[in-house]
């Protein structure tokens, strides 16, 4: 890859670490305990969630960008 390519990537992996430790950090904050140690029931059901929740948002946005009027 050339630099501009390096660096394009360099600037989501900072990203996207600032934003994984803040989002884990107040889930540890609001809800305690041990990720790794939910059953995987659990945790899949709360990952559908998160996923169902990322769909209404992004569905939201879409309606706002482009939206009339």
């Amino acid at each position: 890859m050339i630099d501009k390519h390096e660096d394009h990537l360099a600037s989501i992996q900072d990203e996207a670490w600032e934003l994984i430790d803040r989002k884990y950090r107040a889930g540890q904050a609001e809800h305690g305990g041990d990720l790794w140690k939910l059953p995987k029931g659990e945790l899949l059901d709360s990952a559908i969630d998160e996923a169902i929740d990322q769909v209404v948002y992004l569905l939201t946005l879409k309606q706002k960008m482009f939206r009339k009027g």
